[in-house]
């Protein structure tokens, strides 16, 4: 349905504090701007709405229309619209979940936007997640952290520190194991949980580059260096790190585990925080550290699930998509957006303020001062959805038999030649 977006009071009063400099700018665009977007659930929502009647004030001779579709419904109809009828701007994701549309050439190619400094230097650390092709084919609007979530009460009770290295991380494991406390839960019933194991030790063990390669198909699954990543998870595997049946449960029905202190962590992004803290986990119980490096001669890369804007190349208006887009990533709107009371998740611009919140506040310096590996959208995002698909079954069967890795690797291997 397309309509006129308004403004609501809450965002007015809290775009009038923080993008002034924004809203002082002259008109220059006219005609219609339309915008397809899938942000459907209603936060979301309330966000696009929001930012679409703001940039609208800014340009009063531009008409906005706003379409928002059903988020599981915009992923079948985007390669529709964007071949037969597209907008200025479209919604989707960042790194090889944009390839499809690259190849197609149905994405407007926008590196003349980030040869921008001012958006060169403050969205550096996903200039690589917009990249294919050595050219830059959208912009990211939020993104949040991976990380280990750990009960920092159970650690200071064992006397254990934030490891830094694989061997540390091991040797807290053991500590908290001799303690019949389990190291990590998980619930694997859902398969993508295992998955962001699967991402980490991959990207520690060998880069970012060769985690990307290998998600792009052009690495065997039987690959040496494969089998290695998986040796290292078996190291944790055997030593009974993981919670017991983790195949049985949602990862939020493994939530319970960390709470009541049966488990002391959980590899996980940032919106398990909130369930966490609605289960009673205070933040003098809970805290975050990023995944210990493994390698040394490894640059640490994370898991940061990006969303973002496009231009499709056969928009109409692409001067005011441009301008939108530009407007979407200033550093003033990343600071509105992604408030608590918003998305509540972390600004792509280094100069945003980041909510007053312990957990964004790491995640936010993580992935902007120690993400030097590059940023990975998640294995299902990295990978084509068949193939995903197929791997996290097969990480899953690993966690629970790792005697069967030979045969999983055949299988991976198989649909690799097929799929790709």
């Amino acid at each position: 349905m397309f309509h006129k977006p308004r403004l609501t009071a809450a965002a007015l009063a809290l775009s009038t504090a923080l993008a002034g400099p924004l809203a002082a700018q002259d008109s220059d665009l006219s005609g219609t701007l339309t915008i397809f977007s899938d942000m459907s659930n209603p936060a979301p929502r309330a966000v696009m709405e929001d930012m679409a009647a703001r940039f609208g004030e800014m340009h009063p001779d531009l008409e906005i229309d706003l379409t928002i579709i059903d988020r599981e419904a915009y992923k079948t109809q985007i390669r529709n619209f964007l071949s037969a009828n597209p907008p200025d701007v479209a919604n989707w994701y960042a790194a090889n979940r944009m390839r499809p549309y690259v190849d197609a050439g149905l994405f407007e190619d926008i590196s003349d936007l980030w040869d921008d400094p001012e958006i060169a230097e403050n969205l550096a650390s996903t200039e690589g997640a917009m990249t294919l092709d050595g050219k830059q084919w959208g912009v990211p609007y939020t993104y949040y952290q991976w990380g280990i979530y750990y009960r920092e009460d159970i650690y200071n009770e064992y006397g254990l520190s934030e490891p830094e290295t694989w061997e540390e991380l091991k040797a807290n494991c053991q500590t908290l194991l001799d303690n019949d406390v389990k190291c990590f839960t998980i619930g694997t019933r859902y398969l993508w949980t295992a998955a962001g194991w699967f991402d980490y030790l991959n990207m520690r063990t060998h880069g970012y580059d060769f985690h990307m390669q290998l998600t792009n198909g052009e690495i065997p699954w039987t690959d040496d260096r494969v089998r290695e990543t998986f040796a290292n998870w078996r190291e944790l595997i055997d030593m009974g790190a993981f919670v017991d049946n983790h195949q049985s449960y949602s990862w939020q029905e493994a939530l319970p585990f960390m709470v009541n202190g049966e488990a002391a962590a959980y590899l996980m992004g940032n919106f398990a925080v909130a369930p966490m803290r609605e289960a009673g986990l205070g933040d003098d119980q809970l805290d975050f550290y990023q995944f210990p490096a493994i390698n040394p001669d490894v640059e640490m890369a994370e898991d940061a699930p990006t969303d973002t804007f496009h231009i499709p190349s056969g928009a109409d208006n692409k001067e005011a998509a441009r301008e939108f887009l530009r407007f979407v990533v200033s550093a003033e709107n990343q600071t509105i957006i992604n408030a608590g009371d918003a998305l509540g998740q972390l600004p792509i611009n280094a100069s945003s303020s980041v909510d007053d919140d312990e957990m964004l506040q790491q995640g936010f310096e993580m992935l902007n001062e120690n993400a030097t590996g590059g940023l990975a959208q998640f294995f299902d995002r990295d990978a084509p959805a068949e193939m995903a698909a197929i791997a996290m079954e097969g990480f899953q069967e690993f966690m629970v038999f790792p005697d069967n890795l030979d045969p999983i690797l055949q299988r991976l291997e198989q649909a690799r030649q097929r799929i790709y």
